[in-house]
C-alpha cells in the first residue's frame, strides 16, 4: 500500500486534472467518486489505474475484501486535503477511483436480435444524461448511444447520476448522422417523443429491435436525426403539465418496452 500526503505531487496533479474535460480526452481515463461506486467499478472489473481512500480512516470497510482480491489496481492512502483536491462533491467521501476509459464498440449494439437502444441527441443537463443511462439499465437496455452536443458521460456530476449503471452496458459516443444510417440498414426502427404525434407510445409495438431518440431539453431532436426518425411517439397525460423533463419521457418509454417485452 502506498501513501501520497503532499498535494503538489505530480500524480495528485495529474487526478485533479481529470476534472476537466479536455484532460480526460486526452489522459483517456475518468474519476469516479465514493464508496459506492467504486464498489461498483470493482463488482464490474472495469479497468481500475488506482483506488485512494483518506490515510486517516483507512480503507472503507465495504472495500477491504475487493482490495485484496483486486489485482492491478494500486492502493493508495492519501491526505484529505488531496481527496478534496481531486473531487467535484461539495461534502468529499473518503475514497475516489482512476479509471482507464473504455472502447466499447457499436457492432454488438446493431447486431443484436432485439436491440433497445436509448440514443442522446443534445441532451447536455449532467443530471438527465446520468438519469437516462440508469434507467436503460434498470430495463436491461442493450446500451446507450451519446451524439454530439450532450453532457461529457464522464463528468463526476453525470457519473454521480448512473449510480453505478455506467458500468452495466455499453454507453458509446458518436456521429449520429453516421451512426444511425447504419441502424436503418439493419431493420432498426428509429422512433422519439414528438407533440405532433398521433400514435400513443401504449399502442406502439416496442417488442422488435428500435432505437429510442431524445433532443435537447429546449430544442428537441436536431433536424438532420429528426429526418432519420421513423416513428413519433406520443406519451398522454391527463393533467395539464405541458411536458415532461427529457429524463422522465425516456424512463417511461423504456419501462413501456420492457412491459410489452418480458411483463404481458
Amino acid at each position: 500500500m502506498q501513501q501520497i500526503t503532499s498535494p503538489h505531487n505530480p500524480r495528485v496533479k495529474e487526478w485533479a486534472g481529470l476534472l476537466e474535460k479536455k484532460n480526460r480526452d486526452k489522459q483517456h481515463k475518468f474519476l469516479i467518486e465514493g464508496i459506492h461506486l467504486v464498489q461498483e467499478a470493482l463488482k464490474a472489473q472495469i479497468d481500475l489505474e488506482c483506488v485512494c481512500y483518506e490515510i486517516e480512516r483507512g480503507i472503507p470497510a465495504e472495500l477491504s475484501k475487493a482490495a485484496a482480491a483486486s489485482l492491478g489496481v494500486e492502493w493508495i492512502g492519501v491526505t484529505a486535503a488531496i481527496i478534496a483536491k481531486c473531487t467535484d462533491a461539495k461534502t468529499p467521501q473518503p475514497v475516489f477511483a482512476v479509471v482507464r476509459k473504455s472502447g466499447d464498440e457499436l457492432g454488438p449494439l446493431l447486431a443484436e436480435e432485439r436491440t433497445l437502444v436509448v440514443v442522446l441527441d443534445g441532451v447536455q443537463d449532467p443530471g438527465n444524461v446520468g438519469t437516462i443511462i440508469r434507467s436503460a439499465d434498470a430495463v436491461g437496455a442493450s446500451g446507450v448511444i451519446v451524439g454530439p452536443g450532450c453532457a461529457d458521460i464522464y463528468n463526476p456530476k453525470v457519473i454521480r447520476s448512473t449510480m453505478g449503471s455506467l458500468f452495466h452496458l455499453p454507453v458509446i459516443e458518436g456521429e449520429l448522422v453516421d451512426i444511425l444510417p447504419q441502424a436503418k440498414e439493419r431493420g432498426i426502427r428509429l422512433a422519439g417523443t414528438s407533440l405532433q404525434a398521433a400514435e400513443s407510445c401504449y399502442a406502439y409495438d416496442f417488442t422488435g429491435p428500435v432505437w429510442l431518440l431524445f433532443g435537447s431539453e429546449a430544442r428537441g431532436l436536431s433536424p438532420n436525426v429528426r429526418e432519420l426518425m421513423d416513428d413519433g411517439l406520443l406519451i398522454p397525460m391527463r393533467g395539464q403539465a405541458e411536458s415532461l423533463n427529457v429524463a422522465m419521457a425516456a424512463s417511461v418509454l423504456l419501462f413501456e418496452a420492457q412491459r410489452q417485452r418480458y411483463f404481458k
